[in-house]
């Protein structure tokens, strides 16, 4: 059974990850970088940080490396993405939409039936519009270093599947904490239910909410498919993960160091991309076996309902030209 992880208050997460980082500072001899991810030990991009660590270390001879603190054993991604903006930890890997309200281009890959394919996705974030989302972070305290997959999020539920937009009216829908993922659900006029993800399964299995959505390997690893029997094929979004770097602990590396760790980054793209292909399939597999019913949908009437979406969320020039040049990207 799967088993929420163990909950801090904010301030006693923020003091202890403080302390931590007091005892190690970041840039003097040699750096343990912190990082931190919400989901388990096994997942594509706890093991993709992971390797990335490896790398650096051997890259810098044992100067620099990387400690991830997986199943969010320091609080929620948000909790997460405060102590990185004031350098308690050097790193997060965060879904692109927990940054939707700090660095304002991040909306523009977050939002619904923006990609065409996964591997028009790739090719848009390896691109310089990936690079000019990461850099317009910096200003809000946070090095952009690179872009991991996140897979098609998708809807599912408890009581009765969705096959169209009619079906999700009135049901309760937990999403992340973000302005434009409640404006997504709202624009399939579900009730949009924003919760921490440790909290999502036994909201489920309470009857808290109706649903949620996300992609494979999420439902499978939090266990979230033994409550959800119905996994409606949406496919609505595929807000990407970021892995970011504290500005405050970045200042204090050198500039060859700096650039170690980027390419570190960079370099760790490939390795999770093939472990997240691997692990989608799998996951998969896995709910399927476990008779999960897995519902096509009129995808139509999901994008039809869209423009109000655009209308609130893409408003400033920088942002439609983002949206502009993904759609033009082949």
């Amino acid at each position: 059974m799967f088993q929420k992880p163990f909950a801090r208050t904010r301030l006693g997460t923020l003091m202890a990850a403080l302390a931590t980082a007091v005892a190690l500072p970041v840039g003097v001899h040699a750096a343990e970088f912190r990082s931190a991810d919400i989901h388990p030990d096994d997942y594509p991009t706890v093991q993709a940080v992971r390797y990335m660590g490896d790398l650096l270390k051997q890259r810098s001879n044992g100067k620099m490396s990387v400690k991830v603190f997986a199943q969010g054993s320091l609080g929620s991604e948000k909790d997460a993405i405060e102590q990185t903006k004031i350098g308690a930890l050097s790193m997060v890997r965060v879904n692109s939409a927990a940054m939707n309200n700090i660095c304002e281009a991040t909306i523009v890959p977050t939002m619904p039936f923006l990609f065409r394919s996964t591997e028009h996705m790739r090719h848009v974030l390896d691109g310089q519009v990936g690079e000019d989302i990461l850099k317009s972070c910096e200003k809000n305290g946070f090095i952009g270093l690179a872009w991991y997959d996140s897979g098609s999020r998708s809807m599912y539920t408890t009581k009765r599947p969705i096959k169209t937009l009619a079906d999700a009216k009135g049901m309760k829908i937990r999403v992340q904490q973000s302005d434009l993922w409640v404006s997504l659900l709202e624009a399939m006029h579900a009730n949009a239910t924003p919760m921490p993800w440790g909290e999502v399964y036994t909201a489920l299995k309470t009857g808290l909410v109706d649903g949620a959505e996300n992609n494979w390997p999420s439902y499978e690893s939090s266990r979230q498919f033994e409550v959800a029997k119905y996994y409606s094929l949406t496919e609505h979004s595929m807000a990407p993960e970021m892995l970011m770097f504290s500005k405050v602990a970045w200042d204090r590396l050198s500039k060859e160091d700096q650039a170690m760790v980027r390419q570190a980054a960079k370099d760790s793209v490939p390795y999770m991309r093939k472990l997240w292909d691997e692990r989608e399939q799998k996951s998969r597999k896995l709910v399927e076996a476990s008779g999960v019913q897995i519902i096509q949908v009129d995808k139509t009437s999901f994008q039809s309902a869209m423009k109000p979406v655009y209308d609130r969320f893409i408003t400033s020039a920088q942002m439609k030209d983002l949206v502009r040049r993904t759609q033009e990207t082949k």
